[in-house]
């Protein structure tokens, strides 16, 4: 990995800033971002990792006052949004634009506030696969090891062809099961680094076709002609969006604490 201090200290790095966009209309979990884990709110848990990383600034983009408290309670910046955008990203947009008018930030990592268990590691591998030339957005995925992933819609699948390295260029995500043939598949793992122009450029084009056809909101900057750059990990982190799924998240922070 690239020098932690020479990174924070070069403009070509550009001056990154994590967004944390959390709301708390949950349909399966209600009120997740405030959910206790190990004694803090999620929300404050993601914040954590997301420090950890020790990429740069770290923001909680809150839809509500109650989950802004709540990080500003722990010791965090956090910033209001508006409750009715209609996804996370332009969650992220709205808060960037708020906090840095200037654009002093032009590289903007955007973490899911459902992420506690989250490996700070993987935001750093997404930052710089961004800072490689000619990517416009990067993100993570993994190479999928359950067998009944494989045709579970719910997975959501990266096509792009690692062929002896950790980085590749993405043609496509999909429900589907895809590429046909023998072979790895990969699990796509939403966590985005974004040029700001690029950025900016997205949350106002409209929904794609193919967006609007397999629900992934990526497929519109890829429609759009937009370069994403897609980092092999190791691991997928645990999303929160049920009671089952808190319980894990909760044993696994409590064996982290240990």
């Amino acid at each position: 990995m690239p020098d932690r201090t020479a990174l924070k200290g070069s403009d070509a790095a550009g001056h990154p800033i994590v967004v944390i966009p959390a709301r708390m209309a949950s349909t399966r979990l209600p009120g997740k971002p405030l959910a206790d884990i190990c004694g803090a709110p999620m929300i404050v848990q993601v914040w954590r990792r997301a420090m950890e990383a020790e990429i740069g600034r770290v923001v909680v983009a809150a839809a509500e006052a109650e989950i802004a408290e709540a990080v500003r309670a722990a010791g965090g910046e956090a910033v209001l949004t508006d409750p009715d955008l209609p996804s996370g990203s332009d969650r992220v947009w709205q808060a960037v634009c708020e906090l840095d008018p200037k654009g002093h930030h032009a590289i903007v990592i955007n973490v899911q506030g459902d992420l506690p268990t989250l490996d700070p590691a993987l935001i750093r591998t997404a930052y710089e696969a961004l800072i490689r030339p000619g990517a416009d957005i990067s993100t993570l995925a993994a190479e999928i090891v359950v067998e009944e992933e494989r045709t579970n819609e719910n997975v959501v699948k990266a096509v792009a062809a690692f062929e002896g390295t950790r980085l590749a260029r993405a043609l496509y995500f999909t429900r589907a099961t895809a590429p046909w043939g023998p072979g790895p598949l990969y699990h796509h793992i939403g966590l985005y680094a974004y040029r700001r122009e690029a950025l900016a450029r997205f949350v106002v084009l409209p929904p794609s076709p193919l967006e609007k056809r397999e629900k992934l909101e990526q497929l519109r900057a890829l429609e759009a002609g937009m370069s994403i750059e897609v980092a092999l990990v190791d691991t997928v982190p645990l999303g929160v969006d049920t009671p089952a799924d808190l319980e894990k998240a909760r044993a696994a922070l409590s064996r982290r604490s240990v």
